[in-house]
């Protein structure tokens, strides 16, 4: 299962006079994806070389930006040339795994049945709602089961709390993000840029956060940095490389990936993150503001029934009371007679 957060605009019922929006705000909706996947446990890492979309520049700054702005950061990067593209090696597989992709596939594992959680509640309620749900799915039987999550702190006390025996793991692409932002900041020549940032990726990708975080600190201080201030500046070159140190260091424990590859368990969080976009294209828009709490809430529990891969929106709204699909129409139509 996966777990992340978007953003809502609310306001307040029965603020202000007249008609309109009052008191709006964003606030954040939680969201889980609980989902299976089918594929077995290897004796060797499936994927060594990190994916061509994690060496492709266009690609990697469109994702970085993205997880930025989720954030509330826009970053006024320059652009990478294409000629920056790192390509893939593959002259150093093991030979099991060069077997292996010839006869089966191996990678990724293929992803069965989802179901969603969504909700405007804070994290400790969340947490039941999402241990419901994986209870209700049998999930806490499985063999090998994963959570992951952003980094976020309160992700983290969830599955510590709920979910403890679930291997916690950090979603791959906002490791990317932070370890693009840090090399941006270190250094205006693209070239260098990109090779700092491949380096980086490509050795959290082999599962050497620690190594990658102090590597990080090192090449930064010989550029003269030093941990920023607390009221430094948003734009201070030193804020990116502080935070991708931050980052790295306090997750290193759940960004074994080699690891998880080996279980058959998934390494970023694609699957939420989809999720949340799907959610938003029903909850989110300019000229969308939902009552807070109650008609956040409802709309979030509507539209996660809707895209669960089963049938309970449909059960809901057919054995509800005053449901048209439970009791007859009480005024039939009158049939029409044929003109003579």
């Amino acid at each position: 299962m996966a777990v992340d957060g978007g953003r809502i605009q609310t306001r307040t019922p029965g603020a202000g006079e007249g008609p309109g929006v009052h008191e709006h705000t964003w606030k954040e909706d939680k969201l889980a994806c609980l989902y299976t996947l089918e594929g077995s446990e290897l004796d060797f890492d499936p994927h060594p070389d990190p994916p061509r979309a994690f060496t492709d520049p266009t690609r990697v700054d469109e994702l970085a930006r993205d997880i930025h702005a989720q954030r509330g950061t826009n970053p006024d990067w320059p652009s990478l040339p294409a000629s920056a593209r790192e390509p893939t090696s593959t002259k150093d597989l093991p030979a099991a795994l060069k077997t292996a992709r010839k006869t089966q596939r191996v990678w990724p594992p293929v992803r069965g049945k989802r179901s969603c959680v969504a909700s405007m509640q804070e994290g400790d309620e969340f947490g039941k709602m999402v241990a419901a749900e994986a209870f209700a799915r049998n999930f806490y039987q499985s063999k090998r089961r994963a959570f992951l999550g952003d980094g976020q702190r309160y992700n983290w006390t969830i599955q510590r709390k709920w979910f403890e025996d679930f291997e916690p793991i950090a979603d791959f692409v906002h490791v990317l993000s932070y370890l693009y932002a840090a090399a941006t900041a270190i250094s205006e020549d693209v070239s260098e840029r990109w090779r700092l940032y491949v380096g980086g990726m490509s050795s959290c990708w082999q599962g050497k956060a620690t190594e990658v975080a102090s590597s990080i600190r090192e090449i930064a201080e010989r550029k003269g940095w030093s941990p920023p201030e607390p009221d430094t500046p948003e734009t201070d070159w030193r804020v990116g490389v502080d935070r991708a140190i931050t980052y790295v260091t306090n997750n290193a424990v759940q960004m074994n990936s080699p690891r998880y590859r080996r279980m058959g368990l998934p390494v970023t969080s694609a699957a939420v993150e989809s999720l949340i976009k799907e959610v938003n294209y029903r909850v989110k828009g300019t000229e969308k503001f939902w009552n807070h709490p109650q008609a956040a809430e409802a709309i979030l529990q509507v539209r996660s029934a809707m895209l669960c891969d089963d049938e309970r929106l449909e059960q809901y709204l057919a054995s509800r009371p005053g449901s048209p699909y439970r009791y007859p129409r009480r005024n039939k139509p009158t049939p029409q007679r044929r003109a003579a």
